[in-house]
């Protein structure tokens, strides 16, 4: 089982480049599904989860083939002949982005079969919504097995109003739109900077799409789609974490090739905090002096405080002077991470889906077990502020997400090593 060793009380100084966007690139990759041409997508980032998505679509029938370092983390699609169009669970267990495939098998071939979505243990991420705007559009969809199955003739147009606001329900549903007879209206849609990247690439495949974005998208359903070229947006989380690593640990930190843009609740919080942040075109620099304060935050749907870093800001608030509370509205069981930051010192009070977190905390090295993506990240952050060396087990969770993130963070400063080679194993989830 491959582990970090981490020795903390090093200042991050100097450049870090951000990778392309997980979130963006898994369902650009499905999006494959809907022409029988080839699409090229740049930018894709050497995670697990990318590796899933590949073997997902080969076991359809795909041809994808990924290259990195002098191929610029391309990957190349082509799913002319779709085989197979099951997800199937031995390929996707580990992975929650395999509800994605549901609306471009449907789209394109009438029939889709996919395992229930795995991934993280954060807490649900119900399908129904996917489930409930395809039967809108026509899909007869039945659920047996762990498997869902959907067959319909053709998809046609729907008004689509989510319950709730949805990133993969929006996505999913968007991709199945594309190719329906007539048009389709989704309300309260998710306008995460993801689901725009997805729009982007699909009316560059032809698809007629108004609104990706705000709350309400206009699709007008097109009989094909060509291939494509598309370039994957920054992976704004990516950047968020290396904005708290620099301020967490008192550094000097120049966060490159990201979107400032995507970043702007993560920025307004850090500067609540005492964190000086210099935005220049792709660029970020951060600058703390270890001086911070603490600041209240509340997750919330995209432009709001994105779940995805609320760990990572946890980890920054048990370094900051004063009482911290942090209100989880997105999922119900994103706090794991609370009992490991605790081993390391950590003041630490959660009361259903609020935390609070009482700091100035001096932290010390502990072995600590990661227990998701996020979660993970939080680790690494705290370890490098904590005394002595830390042993983090279990770091293939930070892989699904993180590109050899070790490797980025030893290049500024950090001590961190990996024991065991990354994506040797196959762990059981």
């Amino acid at each position: 089982m491959e582990k970090f060793v981490i020795r903390g009380g090093n200042p991050l100084l100097g450049s870090i480049r951000v990778s392309g966007a997980k979130n963006s690139a898994l369902p650009c990759m499905a999006a494959a599904i809907l022409t029988e041409d080839e699409v090229i997508l740049e930018n894709i980032p050497q995670v697990r989860d990318i590796e899933t998505e590949r073997k997902l679509l080969v076991s359809m029938g795909a041809e994808v083939e990924l290259g990195y370092g002098r191929a610029q983390h391309r990957t190349s699609i082509s799913c002319r002949v779709l085989s197979d169009p099951v997800a199937k669970y031995e390929i996707v267990k580990t992975m929650r982005a395999s509800s994605l495939v549901l609306g471009p098998l449907i789209a394109r071939t009438g029939l889709a079969r996919v395992a229930m979505p795995g991934g993280c243990a954060i807490g649900g991420r119900p399908i129904d919504l996917h489930i409930k705007g395809l039967e809108a559009m026509g899909a007869n969809i039945t659920q047996e097995h762990g498997y869902l199955e959907a067959r319909t003739e053709r998809l046609k147009g729907a008004h689509i109003l989510f319950d709730k606001i949805t990133v993969t329900g929006t996505e999913d549903l968007l991709m199945a739109a594309v190719l329906a007879d007539g048009e389709t209206v989704m309300e309260n849609c998710a306008r995460e900077p993801e689901v725009t990247d997805l729009a982007a690439m699909l009316v560059s495949m032809g698809a007629k799409i108004e609104g990706a974005g705000s709350s309400v998208i206009r699709v007008h359903g097109v009989d094909k789609l060509h291939g494509t070229r598309h370039r994957i947006n920054p992976d704004r989380i990516e950047a968020g974490t290396f904005l708290v690593a620099g301020a967490i640990t008192g550094g000097d930190l120049r966060v490159t090739q990201c979107n400032p843009a995507h970043l702007s609740s993560v920025v307004a919080k850090l500067q609540e905090c005492g964190v000086r942040l210099d935005i220049e075109g792709d660029s970020i620099r951060v600058r703390s002096e270890g001086n911070l304060r603490s600041a209240d935050i509340s997750t919330e749907e995209y432009p709001g405080f994105p779940t995805d870093m609320q760990a990572q800001y946890m980890a920054l608030a048990t370094q900051a002077d004063g009482t911290s509370v942090v209100v989880e509205n997105i999922f119900e069981n994103r706090f794991m991470h609370v009992q490991e930051l605790a081993r390391m010192g950590a003041n630490i009070k959660v009361d259903g889906r609020t935390a609070t977190i009482r700091g100035k905390s001096p932290l010390s090295s502990a072995a600590v077990m990661c227990s998701d993506l996020r979660a993970s990240a939080s680790l690494v952050l705290a370890a490098m502020v904590a005394e002595g060396e830390t042993i983090l087990d279990r770091v293939y969770h930070i892989d699904r997400g993180y590109e050899r993130i070790e490797e980025k963070l030893r290049s500024v400063g950090a001590e961190v090593r990996r024991l065991g080679n990354i994506f040797a194993s196959k762990p059981a989830v």
